[in-house]
């Protein structure tokens, strides 16, 4: 059996899930895993603090083929666009291990990774002055919130550390999320959960990851990474639905 890097605290997903990244086209995506849409919402303050799910959409067909370029009049599904739009498919993201170009931030409760290449704009890294400032800090509510901040970078570009060998990672089955901004007026990132593989065309594998974000505006220069430019071309898949914030608060 072939050998794949796997990102440190990663359970890979079962055989049957994996997506195919195609050269100039589509995801594939093999195994039906679960599709719905995240909305990224704020707390009383204004700081984007926790998704909440809105409609889900079918992944019944093997594969169901997600449109990438942005210019699908039936997304989140391909139909057909990239063919004629003005877009760039290149993949240009590295090969290497998402670790192995990160930055380390000490901190006296916890540690903290960060690769900058692979940032979605989600902004859960804000809140409470900012994570970077927080794994400095002493205390439990320091620690709790470095994790909790980490935790919810749906990209994996955040990652708190335990220990040198043991990142906190979230659970996560094997999913979809359609990530939703309604505080920028945006849509953003597919936020592959759980382990799933994702691999070129020519058959090769990236590093499986618990957290990845790929782009769905056509527009990343980190392809099939998002790199937040969905939120600066103010990107819009058009899906119905708009939960209404919760209030939920530290």
């Amino acid at each position: 059996m072939e050998k794949f890097n796997v990102q440190p605290g990663t359970k890979v997903a079962p055989d049957r899930f994996h997506i195919t990244v195609m050269e100039e086209g589509p995801y594939l995506v093999y195994g039906q895993p679960p599709l719905k849409q995240q909305f990224m919402l704020p707390n009383r303050e204004g700081e984007i603090w926790y998704y909440k799910a809105g409609k889900e959409y079918a992944t019944q067909d093997e594969p169901t083929a997600l449109c990438r370029c942005g210019a699908s009049k039936t997304k989140p599904y391909c139909d057909g666009s990239h063919v004629h739009t003005d877009w760039d498919p290149s993949l240009t993201a590295s090969e290497e291990p998402l670790l192995d170009e990160a930055e380390s931030f000490g901190g006296p409760e916890v540690a903290l990774t960060d690769n900058r290449e692979y940032c979605a704009f989600a902004r859960f890294c804000d809140a409470k002055g900012q994570v970077w400032n927080l794994v400095e800090e002493e205390g439990e509510r320091a620690r709790d919130l470095t994790i909790r901040e980490a935790d919810r970078c749906p990209a994996g570009r955040l990652s708190a550390w335990l220990d040198a060998s043991h990142p906190h990672e979230p659970h996560f089955e094997p999913s979809l999320g359609l990530l939703e901004d309604p505080q920028r007026g945006c849509s953003g990132a597919l936020w592959v959960r759980g382990g799933i593989p994702i691999q070129r065309e020519d058959g090769f594998v990236y590093e499986i990851r618990n957290r990845v974000t790929l782009c769905r505006c056509g527009q990343s220069s980190n392809k099939p990474y998002c790199d937040g430019t969905h939120a600066s071309m103010g990107f819009r898949d058009g899906l119905p639905g708009k939960p209404e914030p919760d209030g939920e608060e530290w």
